[in-house]
């Protein structure tokens, strides 16, 4: 399943979305990994969940990002949940772009069982059609 949270900067996305991830840490039958583009948040989290900051690496583009994330998931087997938070964050790239992205997420969702849940930072009327069908 892929899920995402848009709407303005300062709407509430970030603290829904680490609600909603410790909240599933306590009920998930694999591991719980967070992703965000600096450390900030690491202690509002659930201990159990894997925080990575995408600061400590180069992440230019989207097809960068997408081979980060299948390097974590080869690591771990187990990983039920991906938490990214604020995806235009973490790479600076126009939306459009995107779209490839969007679509190997939900390849690798169901592939593996993975769920993603994705904050961005754009209005919800403005989002561009690929994205619309994943928005909560």
């Amino acid at each position: 399943m892929l899920r995402v949270f848009c709407d303005k900067k300062g709407t509430g996305k970030t603290k829904a979305l680490i609600q909603s991830a410790n909240e599933s840490v306590r009920k998930a039958k694999g591991n719980v990994v967070f992703i965000d583009d600096d450390d900030r948040r690491m202690f509002q989290l659930d201990r159990k969940i894997r925080f990575i900051s995408t600061d400590d690496y180069e992440i230019k583009d989207y097809s960068n990002f997408y081979g980060f994330l299948c390097g974590i998931l080869s690591k771990d087997y187990d990983i039920s949940s991906v938490y990214i938070d604020g995806l235009f964050n973490i790479v600076s790239s126009d939306i459009e772009g995107a779209a490839h992205l969007f679509y190997n997420l939900e390849k690798l969702s169901r592939k593996h069982d993975i769920d993603f849940y994705i904050n961005i930072n754009y209005e919800k009327d403005a989002i561009p059609e690929f994205i619309k069908k994943y928005v909560a």
